[in-house]
Order: structure tokens, then sequence, then C-alpha cells
């Protein structure tokens, strides 16, 4: 009668699970398309490394915790496979494989199981008495883990009264089961103890199917999805977003789940919901409404919302409420990237806010008052202050410098509108001209026909006019035989070499972090002494130099051959490095929930109470100036062009 009952039981749940997964799952196919079966190499090799590896995972200490139940879970899937499979043929077990083999599978399934105890236990202590963030102690949680628990006791229960009532051989390969045999035949359940295999069994039995069917209705879910999305993400970054076609009829950007893509769609569905990512994000930090967690959890509501309505326009993935991301929030995201730095899945959090506010700009023309004069200024005179194109040249005056000429010079110098317009970093670009004429560099410029890449457009989503700024600028570079950059911005640099790649144009593009640091390594330029003018100098990373496009040793090396001491590291620094706030277009808007994000980043490089801060982005510079107005020391604010050209006896 029991087998009857538990073969109807696995069925019913097997059934169950199934119809969960491909109901929940199959809301992913109304995505938009997106290839990520390229590669596939590759992709398991980084599935290797970061799901089963637990790479990132790892890099915290808790993380060690969690590591030991997912390695666990992976070893005990097997056990539970047995039992699962025993309990409709008893016969069909692991014990007819040779005795070795046997015995090294229960020695590997007791530890493993103790491992996973021991781990979910301190997982239940830290999340009561230290919960990662606000909301944790959730009963979702503590029943997930308490399950667990239970799984693993009534595996030792069952396994240690087999064994203390004779009726399990190789007692030696499972000492954990063993001990438990002789607290069950010691104690208070002694009398009872042949019962207890069987209460045990089904202890488990129940317990493990009701896991499995609760997993498709939780934040557990990423036990299936989150293997399959480190698979599936992105192998070239997300430092460039895709483009959109312009033609009558088309809907831009996303205010529904079914304009995201299917692996956005995927990504909400394997959030583990850690907190890594608040944990990180500039905007959550200093007090702002953007929470990355929390805008996935909503598209994952709202996807859930619509879906069960079959109605996926019903509710508007942007608005108020859990089922939606709030327009506030869109617009405080810098595009730093750290979210997805610290996500030990790959969700990608950038895209899907980029996709958002590409459909505020461009179908609802709703965005913050500041950037009306910014787009205006873009469209009419190529640069985000709205300066006379002739202007552009100004900085130069001075100078002798040549213009590209195909042929005649090796790089373009890409100024960028910051080099040429700021008055701060004005000094910058003079600077370079001066370090790059000392090395006898071949270069030239546009001058006054130089116009803005339009990264920001891009990240502020206007898509529009960004697709038209790089169609010019595409078609004034490949006019002029332009296939060597050096620019000083790395906004600049990002989209010279990602962004303008989608367009058919591939350019060998240096930051002038890297190139100096060549030029030095080279013996190129005429260096003096070490320079001790800059004292003690600490180093912020900008962004998109560091995170999206992984230069950090650069202008680290370069700073120590001309000052003869190593740079000293912020507490947040390389691929943690924290935001200055200018990121995503936020140069261009004021600040007015929280903490300004700058004088976050300020307070921590004043912390090491540094003479100079030397940084490698005209935003950085900007918001670093800005930034020490509201402290006071005498902290000065270098980039890696001025302290190289300092460092020159020429």
């Amino acid at each position: 009668m029991q087998h009857i009952l538990y073969i109807g039981l696995l069925s019913f749940s097997l059934a169950f699970f199934c119809f969960s997964c491909y109901r929940r799952l199959g809301l992913v196919s109304v995505g938009t398309g997106d290839n990520r079966l390229d590669r596939p190499f590759a992709r398991f090799w980084e599935m290797l490394v970061y799901a089963i590896g637990q790479k990132r995972v790892i890099k915290r200490p808790f993380g060690v915790n969690h590591s030991v139940i997912f390695w666990a879970f992976l070893v005990l899937v097997l056990a539970n496979g047995e039992f699962l499979v025993a309990g409709v043929l008893p016969s069909l077990r692991f014990a007819l494989l040779p005795e070795p083999i046997h015995s090294a599978l229960l020695c590997a399934f007791d530890f493993c199981s103790l491992a996973a105890l021991v781990a979910v236990a301190i997982a239940a202590i830290r999340r009561t008495v230290n919960p990662p963030f606000q909301g944790a102690r959730s009963f979702e949680a503590f029943f997930i883990l308490s399950m667990i628990a239970v799984l693993m006791l009534a595996y030792f229960g069952m396994h240690g009264a087999e064994i203390a009532l004779g009726l399990a051989p190789a007692i030696s390969a499972a000492p954990v089961s063993a001990l438990f045999g002789k607290i069950l035949g010691a104690g208070p359940l002694a009398s009872v103890l042949p019962a207890l295999p069987g209460i045990f069994w089904w202890a488990h039995a129940v317990v493990l199917l009701v896991f499995m069917n609760f997993l498709p209705y939780s934040k557990h879910m990423h036990i299936l999805t989150a293997i399959p999305n480190v698979f599936l993400r992105s192998l070239d970054g997300t430092n460039c977003q895709g483009r959109e076609e312009f033609i009558d009829g088309n809907s831009f950007g996303a205010n529904s789940v079914d304009r995201l893509s299917w692996k956005d769609l995927l990504d909400s569905f394997s959030c583990t919901e850690c907190g890594r990512c608040q944990d990180v994000c500039p905007a959550a930090a200093t007090g702002k409404a953007l929470n990355p967690r929390l805008m996935v959890h909503a598209i994952k509501e709202n996807l859930l919302a619509n879906g069960a309505r079959k109605t996926l326009g019903g509710t508007p993935l942007i608005g108020a409420g859990e089922e939606s991301c709030s327009e506030g929030a869109l617009w405080n995201c810098t595009s730093c990237g750290a979210c997805m730095e610290a996500c030990p899945v790959f969700i990608e959090h950038l895209p899907k806010i980029v996709k958002m506010r590409r459909h505020l700009v461009q179908m609802d023309a709703k965005f913050p008052d500041e950037l009306l004069n910014l787009f205006e200024n873009m469209e009419q005179r190529s640069n985000p202050w709205g300066m006379a194109p002739s202007e552009r040249s100004k900085w130069s005056s001075q100078l002798d410098l040549k213009p590209f000429e195909a042929g005649q010079t090796d790089y373009l110098l890409f100024v960028g509108c910051s080099g040429a317009f700021d008055a701060r970093n004005k000094q910058v670009t003079v600077a370079l001209t001066k370090v790059l004429d000392a090395a006898n560099v071949s270069y030239g410029v546009l001058g006054k026909d130089e116009k803005c890449c339009g990264e920001s457009l891009r990240r502020l989503g206007n898509e529009y006019l960004f697709d038209v700024m790089a169609k010019e600028s595409v078609q004034q570079f490949q006019s002029k035989g332009v296939t060597k950059v050096i620019t000083q911005c790395p906004h600049c640099y990002n989209t010279l070499k990602n962004d303008f790649r989608q367009y058919g144009l591939e350019l060998e593009v240096v930051h002038h972090s890297e190139f100096l640091n060549g030029l030095i390594e080279k013996g190129a330029l005429p260096l003096g002494p070490h320079l001790k003018e800059f004292g003690s100098v600490v180093m912020h990373d900008s962004c998109y130099l560091g995170r999206h496009n992984g230069i950090y040793d650069a202008p680290r090396d370069a700073i120590r051959e001309v000052t003869g001491l190593p740079v000293n590291e912020l507490d947040r620094n390389r691929e943690n490095a924290f935001c200055c706030g200018a990121g995503g277009g936020r140069m261009w808007l004021e600040e007015h929930e929280g903490t300004p994000i700058n004088r976050n980043r300020v307070k921590e490089a004043l912390s090491k109470k540094p003479d100079t801060i030397c940084v490698s982005c005209p935003f950085c510079m900007t918001m670093f100036e800005d930034g020490l107005k509201d402290f006071s020391g005498k902290a000065q604010v270098k980039d890696i062009a001025e302290i190289v050209a300092m460092g020159l006896t020429c």
C-alpha cells in the first residue's frame, strides 16, 4: 500500500513540478530575440568557472558558506535521485555498484549532508542576526532553510536507524550516520527504533517533493535557472547596448515585458536576491530610489502578473507599485556596472534600465527637465554646453597642432567635449599634447570639425539622436581614413571602441593612460628624477575605463614610474571601485535625493589623507573637484596626463 501511495505521490509531484516550470519559464518566451548560443565552448568554460566553481560567490567571506551548500547539493543530487528511483524500484540502488565505489559514494553523501546541515544553520543565524539587506528575514527564506535542514536530518535518521538495526552494510563508510544511529539506539527513541527507518524515509520523501514543487514559486527558482543563466551570459560584456531600427510604426524602448529580451526575463527568474547588487550600487548607497535588486524583482512580478492575466501590456513596466519600476529610480542609474560586476549569476541590470529610459525619452518624451537643454545642444551644436563648433579648437590656440591627415599622421587625438570646452579639463588636454610632443608621437586633431561621440545620449535613452550622431562620426572617420585613436575620456573610449563597431567602424582605440604608460615602458619619454611634489597619491578608477573595459594597471604603473612610489589604494578599488556619480548621463543632472554620490567618493578618498587624488577621466575630474569644495584640506586632483607631463625634463 505504501509503495502504491508513494508512486502516486511521486507521479503527481513530478507532473506538477513540470507543469509549474513550463508555466513559469514559458513566460520567458514572450521576450524579444537575443542570440546567446554563440561560442558554446567558451560559454561552457565560463559556466564551469562561475556557476559550478562559484568564482564570484566566494569573493565575499560569507559566500563560502553558500558555496558549501551549493557544492553539497551537487553531490546530493545523486543521493536524492537514487532515493526517488529506489522508492519505485527498490532493487535499483547504488549498492549494485562495486563495493569500493559504493562505499565512496556513501562517505561523500554522509559528509556532504553534514556540511550542508552546518552551512544551513550558519545561514539561518546570519539571516537572523545580520541579514544581508532589509527584508531578508522573510518567511520564505527560513522555510527553505528549514526544509534543507529537515532533509539532512531525515537522511541521517534513516541511515542511522538502519545502521543501528544492522540493516545497512558498510557502516565505516558513513560515520556521521553511524553516530546518529548510536544516538537513536541509546536515546528515548530506542523503543521505536524498528519503525524509525520508515518514518524518516517518509519524512525525507514528503519534504523533498514539497521542496521541489515550492521552487518554481519562490526566489529559489534560481536553483534551476542560475547555471543556465551563467552559460547564457554576454561574453562581450555589456559596455554597449543594442541598436534600434528607426522606421515608421516601430515602438522604441520597453514599457512592457514583451519589449525586453528573453534573456532579460530569464534574469528575473535567476535572481538569488543576495543583495550584492544593492550593496555596491552608488545610487542605493547614497539614499536614492534605485535598488537594482528590487528592479529585477519588479520585472519578475510584472511578468508573472501580466502573464497570469494574459495581458502583457496590462500593468506597465514603468510606474508605481511592486510590479513596476519607478521613473525616478531609472534616472538614478550612473551606468557604472557595479551591480553586474557583483552579481554571482551575471544578471544584466544596465541594459534593462537603458531600454526603459529609451521608452521614456523616445515614446513618452518624459525625462528630467535638465535634459531638454542637453538634447537640444547636442542636436544643434554637437556638444553638451551648446558652444559654437568654432570654439572647439580654442583650447589649442597657443599650440602648434597638426590637423589629422591619413598617411601624414598616425593617430587621431580625439579630444572630446570636456577636453575641448571645460576649463579644468582643457588643462589636461594641453598636458597630454605636451607629453605626446615630447615622445615625437605622430598625431593630429580634427579641430572644430570634431563631433561629440554621443555617449551620454545613448545611456540616457535618446537612441535616435545618438544614432544620427554616430552615423555622422563614423562617416567622418571613414572619409578621413582614421584607424588609430588616442582619447583621454573613458566614455569616448568606450563609444569609439565598442559602440561604433555596431556601425561598421573598427578602430584601434587607446586610452591616454595606456598610451602614456606604453611610452614610459619603451623609454620614449625624457623623464627626470622621481617627483615628490605630488606626495601621497591615491587612484580613483573610472567605471568606464575599469569595470567596462578592464584597464586598471596602466595608470598605476605610470604614476609609480613618475613618482617612484606605488599608488595608495582606496578601500573600494579596481573592479570594486565606487562611481564618481557622473556616468549614465548623470553628469548633466542634479542629484535631488539622498547624499551626492561624488561626496561619498571624495570622503572615502580623503580618509586616506592623500596629497593628490589621481583620475583618468574628465567626468571624474569634474566630480572630484566639485566634491572637494565640501571638505577642508589641501588635497589636489590631477589627471594622469598632468602627472606625467610634470615629470618631463623638457
